[in-house]
């Protein structure tokens, strides 16, 4: 299908456009029927994708994967670990309905962080330095791709739109 979908340079969201891709004739002839649809109807089909994509994001993120499907680089023991390991996943809070976002309009659906924790998650997926506390030192931290899209997701978004039309 014509889906053009995008990570911008510094993040903030994953941008789902429904654009015209030349050369494939199925993505000219879906693009042309989604055209055709009303502007509530498309975004009515981009409001369905933007709530698909994240759900699939946050089950992703629970299971503490990448976008390619590997692992994430676990935490950093502490110098002087007193209280154990860390038993809490890594962000727990982020993929909440509060701070993963989704919008959508008649052209595109977004999926984006919240402005509060959009700093913490780009430190985390570019791999970025910041500090650990307000007053404490500046580290790296490993890179941990939160955001992302797979082939899966792209033909699923294809069978979606597919589905849309004909039911």
């Amino acid at each position: 299908m014509s889906i053009l979908c995008f990570l911008p340079p510094y993040f903030e969201s994953i941008y789902i456009l429904l654009a015209l891709t030349p050369g494939d004739p199925l993505s000219q002839a879906l693009t042309h029927l989604l055209k055709q649809l009303s502007p509530a109807r498309r975004k009515a089909f981009t409001r369905q994708i933007a709530k698909q994509l994240r759900q699939k994001q946050k089950q992703r993120i629970q299971a503490q994967q990448a976008p390619d499907g590997t692992s994430f680089a676990p935490r950093k023991q502490k110098r002087h670990d007193k209280h154990g390991r860390i038993k809490r996943k890594m962000f727990t809070q982020l993929r909440t309905a509060r701070f993963l976002k989704h919008n959508s309009s008649a052209e595109e659906a977004t999926l984006s962080f919240a402005r509060p924790v959009t700093p913490v998650a780009r430190v985390h997926h570019y791999s970025l330095r910041d500090k650990v506390a307000r007053n404490g030192v500046t580290v790296r931290y490993e890179r941990r791709p939160l955001l992302g899209l797979t082939d899966k997701d792209i033909e699923r978004i294809t069978d979606m739109a597919l589905m849309y039309l004909v039911g």
